[in-house]
């Protein structure tokens, strides 16, 4: 039995939302969780379910080269190779993060956490003002095609070192839009569905990697939900009224992240990721 949460919330997906045809949307269809804990719980269920062999601790990038990104020529000469780095090597490293919320969405967010984030396992987000002490443990986990090895899936799986908690449990890709545009595709699996983010990959002057959800309609970046209904009908409802953007720097040779999201153009919180390579941290 799923819980009346979850229930509402794809009720909301297909009043509002869009029936879609998964064989016509390939850039937008991804993994979905099953009823209870998702977590990394969702891997090995989804291993078993398409015969792939899981690799945890891998040692891959989010991307297996910065090339998938189809950027213009001048813009990858600009990119600032140790950028380049991270998302090619994210195995090597770990994160420090802070939070910083907007008071007026404080609330919501702890609604949130409540309803669905602790229970699931998925999304853990702080609510209250971390000071840039907390610390992640960052894994790469990879599933494979047992015949040719080759990657099928990569998911970034994000933890609280304190807690444990799971800060994000997604399926990392990149994907080619109907303009012809390519994003990077985040996948976060929900019972009997998913949050799904595409990001637009701009490069600043400076070499910094901008990524942005803000598109105005679907089929353009942004935030969307997915869902399977007891019927098999797929829906996808898109939200473009929420906006995340990531900007991702090197600075004085150390690497950093600065993640802001917004609803209805006001900026409900915003994170701030130190990356470092785990060889250069005393506790690893």
């Amino acid at each position: 039995m799923q819980k009346f949460q979850d229930w509402f919330t794809q009720q909301w997906a297909i009043l509002w939302g869009r029936r879609i045809d998964p064989a016509s949307v390939s850039w937008l269809m991804g993994p979905f969780g099953k009823l209870g804990v998702i977590g990394d719980g969702f891997v090995n269920e989804l291993a078993e379910a398409e015969g792939l062999l899981v690799e945890r601790n891998s040692k891959s990038g989010l991307i297996p080269s910065i090339d998938k990104l189809n950027l213009p020529v001048v813009d990858a000469q600009r990119l600032s190779q140790v950028v380049v780095g991270f998302y090619e090597h994210t195995a090597l490293y770990n994160l420090r993060f802070s939070a910083k919320w907007n008071p007026l969405f404080l609330q919501f967010g702890k609604l949130i956490n409540y309803m669905f984030s602790n229970r699931l396992g998925q999304l853990n987000i702080p609510t209250t003002n971390a000071l840039g002490n907390e610390e992640l443990s960052s894994e790469i986990i990879t599933l494979l095609d047992p015949d040719t090895r080759e990657v099928k899936y990569t998911v970034w799986y994000r933890t609280f070192k304190a807690t444990g908690k799971v800060l994000y449990s997604g399926v990392y890709s990149t994907c080619l839009l109907p303009s012809g545009e390519t994003c990077i595709k985040a996948v976060f699996p929900l019972p009997n569905g998913n949050a799904t983010v595409i990001m637009s990959p701009r490069i600043g002057e400076g070499g910094e990697l901008r990524l942005t959800s803000s598109g105005k309609k679907f089929g353009e970046p942004g935030f969307y939900f997915l869902l399977s209904d007891t019927k098999g009908d797929f829906w996808s409802q898109f939200i473009s009224t929420f906006c995340d953007e990531l900007l991702v720097y090197s600075q004085d040779g150390e690497l950093y992240a600065e993640q802001t999201l917004t609803l209805w153009d006001l900026r409900v919180v915003k994170f701030k990721y130190g990356l470092y390579r785990k060889s250069n941290h005393p506790t690893e």
